[in-house]
């Protein structure tokens, strides 16, 4: 048999199972592995993902023909066994385990390896060809903590509202907002989220998900926004939306505040380094877990892990595929960021 899984115009594509995993171009059936508008798009004639994301899903695409699969539940499907195991990187993320003839794949879509609170953990699956993404897969880049993270995202929040000045965090309205809004101390302040977000917020708490009360800013006293967190999109920064709050400090939650310089391209205040994409050790502890003798890299620096796999005694190649180039992902650097990446390498 050859290739289980190969690359056509329309996407990642299954050849014995005649289905599609995030295709970017409208196919008869697609495998989604989470909601994301780089890996979720409307147009297919039937969509396949893991419940717990359907809710997020139906939000962001509208009336589609969606089945839900348990995580670990299998289907067989012209011959191929399908199951959907966890990826960690938002609510009903999830990998794609394609078994056929003996052989098994697993294509990851996005993943990162660290547990937060907001949806399920990583989880590693045996295989015998592995499709990893590689948003950052570069040796500098390693994240703190999480919980190290939001003890100084809430510091930050705090000290404003004790100055009587509102703060704001650009956040991804999918995945991002819901990660910071779960770790923050609502003692502190009223919790103020753009009318992106709230919509994603209720899709979350459906699920089971604690995220703290939240308001529009159209529900909250003016005088109380001086001790109230912001959450907003990225593209809400500089807009009219922004100059109800008066004196505000801001801030942008992202993987890519680690580089020099993005801040700084930013205009913010703060940068808090904040990714829903594993980090460098992620990979290599998510590729090493799996025990594949051949990786296959997809969107993120491609060449850079595949050298090192190749290295390290790996069959590894690359795939060039479309994802990444979506608003809401964190997959798009920030303007310059590609041009810095490589000269902090």
């Amino acid at each position: 048999m050859g290739d289980m899984v190969v690359v056509r115009k329309e996407g990642l594509y299954c050849v014995p199972g005649d289905f599609y995993i995030d295709p970017w171009r409208p196919v008869a059936r697609a495998v989604i592995t989470h909601a994301h508008g780089d890996h979720a798009r409307v147009g297919h004639g039937h969509y396949l993902a893991a419940t717990p994301g359907i809710g997020v899903l139906k939000s962001r695409l509208g009336d589609i023909s969606v089945d839900a699969l348990e995580y670990g539940e299998k289907i067989v499907h012209n011959g191929v066994t399908i199951s959907l195991h966890p990826a960690g990187h938002v609510l009903g993320s999830s990998q794609v385990r394609m078994e056929c003839g003996g052989e098994v794949w697993v294509a990851s879509g996005d993943y990162k390896v660290e547990p937060d609170k907001t949806c399920a953990p990583f989880e590693p699956v045996r295989c015998d060809t592995f499709i990893t993404e590689s948003t950052f897969g570069l040796p500098i880049y390693r994240w703190q903590p999480e919980a190290q993270l939001m003890e100084e995202i809430n510091a930050w929040w705090r000290k404003n509202a004790e100055e009587g000045r509102c703060s704001v965090v650009f956040a991804y309205s999918f995945g991002k907002a819901q990660r910071i809004l779960a770790g923050l101390d609502p003692s502190i302040g009223p919790i103020v989220c753009h009318g992106s977000v709230e919509p994603l917020n209720r899709a979350y708490r459906a699920e089971g998900v604690d995220i703290p009360p939240t308001v529009l800013v159209t529900d909250i006293e003016k005088a109380a926004l001086r001790r109230a967190l912001v959450v907003a999109p990225p593209s809400a920064s500089g807009s009219t939306w922004m100059k109800r709050f008066g004196d505000y400090s801001d801030s942008f939650a992202s993987g890519w505040m680690l580089l020099r310089g993005a801040r700084r391209r930013r205009g913010v205040d703060r940068g808090f380094v904040l990714s829903d994409h594993a980090d460098w050790p992620g990979l290599m502890s998510a590729i090493k877990a799996t025990e594949a003798q051949r990786v296959i890299v997809t969107h993120g620096s491609i060449p850079t892990l595949v050298r090192w796999l190749c290295q390290n005694g790996l069959d590894a190649s690359g795939f060039e595929t479309e994802y990444g180039d979506e608003e809401e992902d964190e997959s798009t650097p920030p303007a310059g960021a590609a041009a810095s990446k490589e000269a902090d390498a």
